[in-house]
C-alpha cells in the first residue's frame, strides 16, 4: 500500500509545492509551501485517529492533506480541480489502489471554501485541518502598512488550535488575535464561509464544531 512516507518524499511533490508556493507568493497570497501541507497532512491524519477511524483511511487522510495545495503549481483559480487530476496521475502511476485514489482526490477536490464538500470522511478531516490553519507566520508581506485585509487578519492570530475531544465528538478551533490588528468582525467577514464548511466538516463527522476567540465562544 502507498504510505505517507513514499508520498512526503516524492521529489516531484515537493517541487510542485515549493513552486506553487512560490507562484502565489507573487501574486500576494499568504504561505502555502512545504510547512503548511506537513501541517495539514499531520493534523487531517489525528482527526481520524482521534474519532477512531479506520487506521488506513486516517492514513489517506494524511496523503490528501499533504496533497491538496499541488494544483498551485497551475493557477490558483481552482486549484482544488486541477490539484485532484494531477494527484489522480501521480497516484495512479506509484500504484495506488484505485478505491483509495478515488478517496484522495476526492477530498483535494473537496477541499476549497468556493465549491467544496465533506463528502467523505478524509475531505472532512482535509477541510478542518486545512482552514484552521491562521497564523501571523504565513504572512510573507513585510510591510505592515501595506496589508491588506488577508494580511491584517492572518497576523493579528498569535495562536491557533484545533482541539479534537473524540469521547465526546467535539471539533474545537481556538484562536488567539490581537484585536489592535483586526477586529474579531474583520476575521468574520473573509473567514466566515470557512467557518461554515469546517461546522459542515464535522457535522459529517458526526461532531459539534466550535469556534473560540480569545477564550470567548462564538460558535
Amino acid at each position: 500500500m502507498v504510505t505517507l512516507r513514499e508520498i512526503t518524499q516524492s521529489k516531484l511533490l515537493d517541487t510542485f509545492i515549493k513552486k506553487g508556493n512560490e507562484h502565489l507568493g507573487a501574486i500576494g497570497y499568504t504561505d502555502h509551501g512545504p510547512k503548511h501541507v506537513a501541517l495539514v497532512s499531520s493534523l487531517s491524519r489525528k482527526i481520524l485517529q482521534e474519532l477512531d477511524y479506520d487506521p488506513r483511511l486516517a492514513e489517506l487522510a494524511g496523503i490528501a492533506g499533504y496533497m491538496h495545495d499541488i494544483g498551485n503549481v497551475i493557477n490558483r483559480t481552482d486549484h482544488n480541480q486541477s490539484g485532484a487530476l494531477i494527484a489522480l496521475e501521480i497516484l495512479r502511476r506509484i500504484g495506488m489502489q484505485p478505491d483509495e485514489i478515488a478517496t484522495v482526490v476526492s477530498a483535494i477536490g473537496n477541499h476549497d471554501e468556493e465549491n467544496g464538500h465533506p463528502i467523505n470522511a478524509v475531505a472532512a478531516a482535509v477541510i478542518l485541518a486545512d482552514k484552521s490553519h491562521v497564523h501571523r507566520n504565513r504572512v510573507r508581506n513585510t510591510d505592515v502598512a501595506t496589508f491588506d485585509i488577508h494580511d491584517r487578519v492572518n497576523y493579528a492570530v498569535e495562536n491557533s488550535r484545533l482541539n479534537i475531544d473524540g469521547p465526546n465528538r467535539m471539533i474545537t478551533m481556538d484562536l488567539t488575535i490581537d484585536t489592535d490588528i483586526c477586529p474579531v468582525m474583520e476575521y468574520f467577514e473573509i473567514f466566515l464561509s470557512r467557518m461554515l464548511l469546517c461546522r459542515r466538516a464535522a457535522d459529517f463527522l458526526n461532531c459539534q464544531f466550535g469556534l473560540l476567540i480569545n477564550g470567548v465562544r462564538l460558535l
